[in-house]
């Protein structure tokens, strides 16, 4: 019996606080957007006079009820601390009806934009930001649709040993219909590799993440040749649907 106990203290000495449990930070403080930044297209950073996005009862809200006609105002809010070896994750869920003159593609539409440029540097008129998207879809009652899929505006990767062009990748996921709340996390490795997971279950990966030159918005970017992204912004997106988050959190991981 004595040994056993011995034995159990000494495993526990041995065991450091981050063995013991990762150490999470909270991105968003639920009452408000300090730390964050948003920015519409078509205004000025910092300007939102539709109040889109919204921080209400411990939720991150996306709410287009002062708009009469969405008028291609995507929008993007950016948290302020740039990443590069991390893990976020969040809650997500569709609520309501897609906004007047929101594109068909767009409806139950959102996403985590990570390796993002800064908001800064955002045209006026700029729809997305050079990024890669972690595309956040609901479904519409009927047909599959995945979500956690992979989207590269002005971006590209490679899977496999080869570089992948196309705007879209649809993931392993299943699919989610409804109101429900989905988790999802991304484990972003610099320039290594990306990995998308939905409730608990990775459906997606792929590597070096990076510059496309033959992008407009990507091309004033790209610094003595380099295209490889290591590091970037982490946005949350706005695309005619509402759209609550929830438990916005970050794990840095070791570079």
């Amino acid at each position: 019996m004595h040994r056993l106990l011995a034995l159990s203290f000494l495993l526990f000495a041995c065991t450091s606080p981050s063995e013991k449990e990762p150490q999470w930070t909270s991105l968003f403080d639920g009452k408000s957007l300090d730390g964050w930044q948003v920015k519409i297209c078509h205004y000025p950073l910092g300007e939102d006079p539709m109040r889109t996005f919204r921080a209400e009862n411990g939720v991150l809200r996306v709410c287009y009820d002062e708009y009469q006609d969405f008028e291609g105002r995507f929008g993007h809010v950016f948290h302020e601390v740039p990443w590069s070896h991390y893990r976020i994750r969040l809650e997500y869920r569709f609520l309501g009806a897609q906004v007047p003159g929101g594109a068909g593609w767009a409806y139950r539409n959102s996403g985590i934009m990570v390796h993002g440029q800064s908001a800064e540097s955002m045209g006026v008129d700029q729809e997305f930001p050079v990024s890669i998207e972690v595309q956040l879809l609901g479904g519409d009652g009927e047909q599959p649709r995945a979500t956690a899929n992979l989207c590269t505006p002005g971006t590209n990767v490679e899977m496999g040993g080869e570089l992948v062009t196309r705007h879209c990748t649809d993931s392993d996921s299943e699919t989610f219909h409804g109101d429900q709340w989905v988790s999802v996390e991304v484990e972003v490795l610099g320039g290594e590799v990306i990995r998308h997971f939905v409730n608990g279950v990775q459906v997606m990966e792929y590597q070096r993440p990076q510059l496309d030159p033959n992008d407009a918005d990507a091309k004033g970017m790209i610094r003595d040749g380099v295209l490889l992204l290591e590091r970037g912004t982490v946005s949350l997106q706005a695309e005619s649907h509402p759209v609550e988050f929830r438990g916005i959190e970050v794990l840095k991981i070791g570079e």
